[in-house]
Formats: C-alpha cells, structure tokens, sequence
C-alpha cells in the first residue's frame, strides 16, 4: 500500500496569485514515482503560526508532510522558526552551515550578508538537506508518523534537493522497485479516453494509471511497482501494450515528446523535409517545430499569409478559388499546402487556414472553424475542424492538430 504525503506551499506570493505554485505538482509526481501519494495540500502565508498548524495536521493525517519555501533570508522567511515552534525546540546556530555559506560567498567575490547568518539555524535535533544550487539547506525532522522534509521554494534548488536525496530515501524505504512511464496522446477529449479504457483506470490497481491534461495533451502516467525493478517494468510494459492496442494513433509519443518531436523524428529518419503555410495561426506551426532543438534538420521554412493577397503572391493560390469558396475553406487549404510544396522544394508540407475569433464568424463559417492540409509527392489531404473556446485556444489547437495530423501520414 502507497504512503500518503501532504505538501506544505510557504508564500503570500502563491496566495496573491504573483506567483504560480509548479513545486506541487513536480512534487506530486516525484512522490508518485516513489510509490508515495499526495493525499493533502496546503498553501500558507508566511506566518509562523499558519505554517506550525499546517505542520500539525499534515503530520497527523499523512505519512509524509514535504514543505517548500521560507527558508531565504529575510524577515519574512519564517518557515524554520515555525518548523522549531511546532517540534517544541530552540533554533540553534550551525557553526558548520555558517562556514559553508561564507564560503560560498566569498568563492563568488564578496562578503555574506549579515542576513543570510539566519539560514545557518536550525531547529534543535534535525538535520541538514546539503543545497548544491543554493544558500538555503535544507531541513529534516523526526516525527511521529513520519519525517518533515523542508526545502526552499526556489524551483531549481528545490528539484535538485529531492531528486538527489528526498526521493531515492523515499524509495529505499518504500521497499518497492517503482517504473513510470508517460504516453503522450492527442485528437480525443479526457472523457472519451478514460471511457475507452475502463477498468484499466480505476483506483488501487497496479500498475496504476494516471491522467492529466495540458495543452491539448494527454498524459496517461503508468505506474507499476514490483519487489523488484524487472517485475515493476514487465507490469509496465503489459499494460504499455494494451494502451497502444486500445488507442492506436491517438499515442504519438513518450515521456516528454511533444506533437513536434515527434513528427520531427520521423521525418528525420526519413531524411524528408517540411514547409508550411498559416493564416489564423500566425506562426504557431513554424514555433512548435523549430522549438524542438535540431529541427533545422528537416524544417525548411514557412509562410504566414494572413491576407488573400498574400496567398495569391507568395503561395500562387488563384484569385478565382479564393473568390469562390472564401479564404477558409478546403481548397484554398489545399491551394496553399501544394504551393508551399512547390515553393519550398520539401517532401511534406502543411498549411492551415481557419477563423480564430472572437470575431469574423458567419452562420455558415463560424469562429473556431479551420482546414488544415497536409502535401506531399502523393497528394494533398484537407481535413475540417471546428474548435471552441478563446481565440488563443483555438490557434494552440490548431496548430497542435496540424502537426498530429502530418505525424498521423507520416506514420502509416
């Protein structure tokens, strides 16, 4: 059975809205890899009392209680001295912790500041989290149901911290072996996914399977654990195999691949190359892809023909077509796929033409509405979508189903 943890968030910052809290959920699935759930959370101000009630009750309901902030250097940053009053013990001076800090100064050419003594005092009893990225150590208390870790709230010292000694004690004291795997899926609503793999995603089951959604994006998180490492990954990749089988081509990629990597790497191996034509996306398309480091190896260049002129100048898109069936419309998206092919000299490319809004819609083309076309040496394939939601939304969405649907050619 999974230990439950509680995370702490330290800041008015998080709860004024100025800073978004992304600790908590890189925690959440750290834990989770560590065969550790989230269980509860908590976001406090920098008050020494908020912080020790939050200390109390996380203890009292979860195995695990992680904090994150209030450990810099400044007035506000109280978390210690809360973390002290909780446990009932003084602050004490590290002498060794002063050491290293002034030395981590003086190695980057000036004197500590006087308020930067205050991160060298612990509470009584604990123990010292080295920071390899930062000032601040961090901290780890005994208590009855389970440990406290406490680390600083900066993302980058916080990762390091738990990557390096927070999870692998974790994991060493699960006494299980824990695999994760991530699929990357597209092109089907979080409902109509969860619903097509049934009982696969129910609770309690191992491997447990996990859904999340950014962007568009599916994750679905495999998690197996096993005695040992090769039980967990054969439960893995069981499962691994009946997710693909299930969706077939709504999985484009793993762990961290995106639309564009993954559409990438198949025209790389193919030693193919791509250009493409936008109108409502603006360079949307031409931005996802030349966001994957390496992509000069198959992306060749673009165009955003924003006005019918345009299409007609740079992609050679008749005048005629576009007086005929209006500039978002199937055959101007074939028009300008083939003329960005023609153009270019690429194997591939893609070309996308639609209404971002929140105005310009019509009864018969309304805002949302977009063709997108994806040419090559065998023919041009259009296909019609309608998106909702924001102008901003619908331009992501289209873009993101622009790549899906050249990777969804190129993979047959």
């Amino acid at each position: 059975m999974m230990k439950s943890a509680g995370i702490i968030s330290v800041g008015n910052e998080l709860l004024s809205g100025q800073t978004v809290d992304t600790n908590t959920a890189f925690l959440g699935r750290g834990l989770l890899s560590a065969d550790v759930q989230v269980t509860r959370h908590w976001t406090v101000p920098d008050e020494v009392e908020a912080i020790a009630e939050a200390l109390m009750q996380g203890t009292q309901s979860c195995d695990v209680v992680l904090v994150t902030g209030g450990l810099g250097p400044t007035e506000d940053d109280v978390t210690r001295q809360a973390l002290a009053d909780f446990l009932g013990v003084d602050l004490e001076l590290r002498e060794d912790l002063l050491v290293e800090l002034k030395q981590f100064f003086k190695s980057r050419g000036y004197p500590m500041p006087k308020s930067n003594a205050s991160q060298a005092s612990l509470p009584a009893g604990c123990e010292v989290i080295p920071n390899a990225k930062g000032t601040a150590p961090g901290i780890k208390a005994h208590c009855t149901n389970g440990p406290v870790y406490v680390m600083p709230g900066v993302p980058d010292e916080m990762k390091a911290m738990f990557n390096s000694l927070i999870r692998p004690e974790l994991l060493q004291a699960s006494g299980h072996r824990i695999v994760v795997k991530k699929l990357k899926c597209f092109g089907a609503g979080e409902s109509s996914l969860v619903s097509m793999l049934g009982r696969k995603m129910r609770r309690g089951r191992n491997p447990l399977i996990n859904c999340t959604v950014g962007s568009g994006v599916i994750t679905l998180h495999v998690i197996g654990a096993g005695e040992t490492l090769q039980e967990a990954q054969d439960l893995v990749e069981q499962d691994e195999v009946f997710l693909r089988k299930t969706l077939g081509d709504l999985v484009f990629g793993v762990g961290d691949d995106t639309l564009a990597h993954a559409m990438g790497r198949i025209l790389h191996e193919q030693q193919a190359s791509l250009a493409v034509a936008e109108s409502c996306t603006g360079g949307l398309v031409a931005k996802l892809i030349t966001d994957v480091s390496g992509s000069s190896d198959f992306f060749k260049q673009g165009w955003i023909t924003y006005c019918n002129e345009s299409k007609m100048d740079q992609l050679g898109v008749s005048k005629k077509i576009l007086e005929t069936f209006g500039a978002v419309s199937e055959p101007v998206a074939e028009a300008m796929a083939l003329g960005a092919l023609r153009k270019s000299g690429a194997q591939h490319a893609i070309s996308v033409t639609g209404i971002a809004g929140p105005t310009g819609g019509t009864e018969s083309k309304p805002v949302g509405l977009v063709f997108i076309g994806t040419a090559s040496d065998q023919g041009c394939d259009v296909k019609k979508y309608l998106f909702t939601r924001d102008r901003a939304s619908i331009r992501l969405r289209a873009a993101q189903s622009a790549l899906h649907q050249l990777w969804k050619g190129l993979s047959l």
